[in-house]
């Protein structure tokens, strides 16, 4: 009986045809192709249930393609969508569009659960405060110092997301007076396009100022860092998708426009290494930190990294104090951000998650007494003012985001961007699915959700008592623990004293980690 089972579905569709030919021959128009599928389907050898189920497996096919969208609005609740939940999009979206942004009846979170967290307000919130803040952003060897707003765009590249996505994104950074990142993939010509403000991402791969054989090339540095535009450079050394990993970028994708931004011959697949090729050790880092400034003119220079090894971090502290020489800022990714694809096993299983990173750099420059030097950009699912707050709590100096801004442009988290089928235009290269972003239209978007963002962290800092955002501490901030019992963010994270790991103060993990730092090495010492 099963045998011959195989053989109904094929036989059923072919008797159908039969019967339209005989009744209603313009039905095979709809049938014959029907037929067609099916015959192929029951021969061919490498998909196991269209050959034994031809024509009707394809529906499981289907299925897999409409499930992300049927999840995301029929099945989850408005608090369960990962990465960012329904009602996080719906909040960015409000802003976006100048829409009302209120919610009624008060919160849905569990206010009981180990996940909520919350800011402590005051009872006599602080009023007199101006309507935004800028954060200057430069050490003492630093010419150029970029007043920065407190929420800038992170970093995308070009080629990663569409022309007309980072086109609108430049035009909103103009609108707003905030800084757009380019992403690794250097400066293109649509982050030219409207004159936003720009921090120019350097990755191993050098795109922009890379050689012939793909390593740094100074001469091109130098010309790329002289555009007015470009007010940061930041040294990617990890990001928090991938943290460790390089990356390749398949000839077939190295169109014209993205070799002109790269630097690369068109058509020819280009390689990202895993680690730099200009410096091996934490001292080397700081001095090609250092040789940057200089080529720059003065220019601000910070690097990024997911942390990883704790006493890489503290390496890098023990290095500063050895040269003299410090990065203007570091910029804090956290293993849950991430807008590029990614080997699933990396994004789940590699590189340590924003908060904790966040706190191992603000104690190493805390310990070694170079906080005043260096500012923390803090980056991954910063979505709202209180995110913020948050962030501020731990020790951020500023923020940045990227897939919110994606979501101002139009983004409804579709989990397409790696295959070039992004259905709002926002992560392809496809023409005709990029037409329905219209940059004029977008560009406000992403300007209205900065500035509404901003606001609603001044909301907060005034409910809080706070003078401004840096004067909120960990103390102000506090989360569950269990069920019954919550504390401050201070209490349950260890937050060290200024100057304790160069005095010797500090024991547990954070010591340890010092002891063995090397800052001739990114080694462990004996």
């Amino acid at each position: 009986m099963t045998l011959y089972w195989r053989y109904a579905i094929p036989l059923l569709v072919l008797g159908l045809c039969g019967v339209a030919w005989l009744v209603q021959p313009w039905l095979l128009v709809v049938l014959g192709p029907a037929a067609a599928i099916t015959i192929f389907d029951f021969f061919q050898t490498n998909h196991t249930l269209r050959r034994n189920y031809p024509l009707i497996a394809r529906i499981r096919w289907m299925m897999e393609d409409l499930r992300p969208f049927f999840q995301s609005y029929i099945v989850e609740s408005d608090l369960e969508g990962r990465p960012f939940s329904h009602q996080q999009r719906t909040l960015v979206y409000a802003r976006a569009k100048g829409d009302l942004d209120k919610h009624p009846m008060g919160t849905e979170l569990d206010v009981y659960s180990n996940e909520y967290e919350w800011l402590s307000h005051s009872v006599v919130p602080y009023t007199d405060l101006p309507e935004q803040w800028r954060l200057a952003i430069g050490g003492p060897d630093c010419k150029h110092p970029y007043a920065s707003s407190l929420l800038n765009i992170s970093a995308m590249s070009f080629g990663s997301l569409s022309a007309r996505a980072i086109e609108a994104l430049n035009l909103g950074a103009k609108i707003g007076n905030f800084a757009h990142n380019t992403g690794e993939g250097s400066v293109s010509r649509y982050h030219r396009s409207h004159g936003g403000d720009l921090i120019w991402e350097i990755g191993s791969g050098y795109f922009g100022c890379r050689s012939d054989d793909g390593h740094f090339d100074p001469a091109k540095f130098a010309d790329q860092a002289a555009d007015d535009q470009v007010k940061m450079i930041e040294v990617k050394l990890s990001q928090g998708a991938k943290p460790g990993h390089g990356g390749v970028l398949p000839g077939e994708k190295v169109t014209a426009e993205i070799a002109e931004a790269r630097g690369v011959p068109v058509g020819q697949t280009v390689y990202s290494p895993a680690a730099h090729s200009t410096f091996g050790t934490p001292i080397e880092m700081l001095e090609w930190i250092a040789e940057l400034r200089r080529l720059s003119g003065g220019k601000p220079i910070g690097i990024k990294l997911c942390v990883g090894q704790p006493h890489e971090v503290m390496a890098m502290g023990k290095a500063m104090l050895a040269t003299g020489i410090a990065p203007d800022f570091i910029t804090v990714d956290g293993a849950e951000g991430g807008t590029g694809a990614a080997p699933l096993e990396l994004s789940n299983s590699v590189g340590m998650p924003l908060r904790e990173g966040t706190i191992w750099i603000r104690n190493m420059l805390v310990g070694t007494g170079l906080k005043d030097q260096v500012a923390i950009g803090m980056a991954g699912k910063i979505y709202s003012g209180a995110q913020m707050a948050k962030a501020f709590a731990l020790g951020a100096d500023w923020c940045n985001a990227a897939r919110p801004f994606m979501f101002a442009l139009g983004c409804v988290q579709s989990m397409q961007c790696h295959t070039d089928l992004c259905p709002t235009g926002v992560a392809t290269q496809k023409a005709w699915r990029q037409r329905g972003l219209v940059v004029e239209d977008k560009g406000p978007r992403v300007a209205r959700f900065h500035s509404q963002t901003l606001y609603s962290l001044r909301e907060i800092t005034i409910a809080m008592g706070c003078e401004d955002p840096w004067h909120i501490e960990a103390r102000d901030m506090r989360e569950r623990v269990n069920g019954v019992r919550s504390d401050a963010v201070a209490t349950v994270y260890r937050f060290i004293e200024p100057g304790s790991l160069v005095n010797g103060e500090v024991d547990g993990n954070i010591g340890e980690a010092w002891r063995i730092a090397r800052a001739d090495s990114f080694r462990r010492a004996a």
